[in-house]
């Protein structure tokens, strides 16, 4: 039995020291990153492109069609016809003559 303790006490320690294994740390690997420099001089302007072609003349348009004719005036009344007038006596044969004298006052007629 002296055995079995000793044993066991040497398993109990390797046990629990496996468990508490410190893992390997390995630094991580510095990057360097370049930095860009100031920006380069502008570059030429591009060439001016083609003018386009000018588009096609449109065609003439349809000729309207022709009005209607209007309808025709209506007619005028007639006038009304004038009333005939009276038919003179007829002339008197040998008849009057009539002579006016002037009143005495006045001047003779030349």
């Amino acid at each position: 039995m002296k055995y079995s303790i000793v044993f066991t006490a040497a398993l109990l320690a390797l046990g629990l020291s496996a468990c508490n294994k410190p893992a390997d740390v390995t630094p991580a690997a510095t990057v360097t990153v370049p930095v860009p420099g100031p920006a380069g001089p502008t570059g030429d302007t591009g060439a001016t492109g083609a003018t386009g072609a000018t588009g096609a003349t449109g065609a003439p348009g349809a000729t309207g069609a022709d009005g209607s004719m209007g309808a025709a005036g209506a007619t005028g009344v007639t006038g009304d016809t004038g009333v005939t007038g009276d038919t003179g006596q007829r002339g008197k044969t040998g008849g009057n003559t009539v002579i006016i004298i002037p009143p005495s006052d006045a001047p003779p007629a030349r």
